[in-house]
């Protein structure tokens, strides 16, 4: 790598920090980099006043690939100096080598699937030797991971498996993060031990396709992620799992109905479907149709009624017509989500979606999304409106804006706020909903504290 001005940087970092962008998993990833980065020594440190900046980037959306260059322009220090700067995560992946002609300043890059060598590459970028690592090994990082230590928040990530082999055709992850590769049965459940051990009563279980877990157990026999969810339920210290992103492709009968099955299983369910029209779902590679998402839909209300779903979608796919766009708005209409993801199409090089014919124009774009926007934030108000008068248990996450008031999540995971200058974060309180914004709920604390 050429660098520029390498004096500059420290050449033995004594202290760290990461940035994060994007998704739960570049959160989950982010956090594992502190760990190893702190297991060897080195301590955190704000901003670039850090010795060693990791920006831990995403790879998904046109704007958060510039943002990563703009964050890398603001790394200089009013004294001239800069911190020894590494770009891990997908935009590595992705775009090492013009990382490294855009950006002379950038001392490391490191994919997602080579983090775990970071401490060799922090030590080349010291020599003043070139460090890069984007290999997609088989054999597994987290193995070279050291084990989880006592988290700050009662809420944790867990990966259980990366990359996707899915190809839908708008999207880089396959090319990113790899084929699809489940974590083993005992990795996860002593990670999951660690994190409970450590003070977590929350963990959220990870993957670009979560659902599409598979593995043996310590008897030896083939599971789905349905049968990891079981077994996780079983530690009796953890009180909430949740999942995080699922494919309609993979959810299982047994996934299903765990749902209506397995208390700690909470009641919310993020499925993506992209497209209210059969023809743009075709186009993107997805591997299901508007009826197959629907009868998904209805069988896991079927199993568990209360349960809170949410989604994806993309408008201005390449040939999207306005009467295929008044489909997802049917769609929309039809579930009535809970919460819901919506973005633009933006294309990424390298997909084939991205060569298409008939890329729509900006404005049609911004029109298409703030009505979809219009409706979901809707059916939003909706959903939390009609919480208003139930009792449910949160667990307290976070400090509120005024003295004595914290954040907690409910099942269904809205934010309440709840004045209880008697509790503390990670404490589970039941509380009553008293009221609703489109974003946040207000509770009152039930008589009694929730088991």
């Amino acid at each position: 790598m050429n660098r520029n001005d390498a004096s500059q940087a420290p050449k033995t970092p004594a202290t760290f920090h990461v940035k994060s962008f994007g998704c739960q998993m570049n959160v989950y990833d982010g956090e594992r980099m502190a760990e190893m980065l702190g297991a060897r020594g080195m301590t955190p440190a704000e901003g670039a006043e850090a010795d060693l900046v990791i920006l831990n980037t995403c790879h998904i959306r046109e704007k958060a690939v510039d943002r990563v260059y703009s964050d890398i322009g603001r790394m200089t220090r009013d004294d001239g100096t800069r911190p020894m700067i590494a770009v891990a995560g997908c935009v590595a992946q992705a775009e090492g080598s013009e990382i490294s002609r855009r950006a002379k300043t950038v001392d490391i890059v490191v994919g997602p699937q080579a983090y775990h060598r970071l401490p060799d590459l922090i030590e080349k970028a010291g020599r003043g030797e070139e460090a890069v690592d984007t290999d997609m090994p088989a054999a597994s990082k987290f193995a070279a991971l050291p084990g989880r230590t006592k988290q700050a928040r009662p809420t944790a990530f867990l990966t259980i498996m990366e990359g996707c082999d899915k190809f839908c055709t708008y999207c880089v992850v396959p090319y990113t993060r790899g084929a699809e590769i489940s974590r083993s049965w005992t990795a996860i459940l002593d990670e999951a031990k660690a994190l409970v051990d450590g003070g977590v009563k929350e963990i959220t279980l990870l993957g670009q396709n979560v659902n599409a877990w598979t593995g043996d157990d310590d008897r030896g026999r083939a599971q789905g992620m349905d049968g990891l969810v079981r077994e996780l339920a079983k530690i009796e210290a953890l009180h909430r799992i949740r999942y995080t992103t699922s494919h309609p492709n993979d959810m299982s009968d047994g996934l299903i109905a765990a749902h209506g099955e397995i208390d700690k299983l909470m009641p919310f369910l993020h499925l993506p479907v992209q497209s209210g029209n059969d023809r743009i779902l075709k186009a993107m590679n997805r591997s299901h149709d508007v009826s197959s998402y629907l009868r998904i839909i209805e069988r896991v209300r079927a199993a568990r009624p209360d349960i809170a779903v949410s989604g994806d979608f993309i408008v201005g796919f390449p040939g999207e017509t306005d009467a295929e766009f008044e489909d997802t708005l049917k769609i929309v209409e039809q579930v009535r989500y809970a919460q819901c993801y919506s973005f633009k199409y933006s294309p990424r090089p390298g997909t084939p979606a991205a060569d298409m014919d008939g890329q729509i124009p900006a404005e049609v774009m911004d029109d298409r999304l703030a009505r979809l926007q219009a409706v979901i934030n809707r059916h939003q108000v909706d959903f939390n409106t009609a919480t208003v008068g139930r009792r449910a248990d949160i667990l307290l996450e976070r400090k509120g804006r005024y003295p004595g008031q914290l954040i907690g999540k409910t099942p269904w995971l809205q934010s309440v706020h709840v004045t209880a200058p008697e509790l503390s974060i990670g404490d589970m309180l039941e509380v009553d909903i008293v009221s609703a914004g489109p974003n946040s709920l207000a509770g009152e604390p039930s008589r009694r504290k929730a088991a």
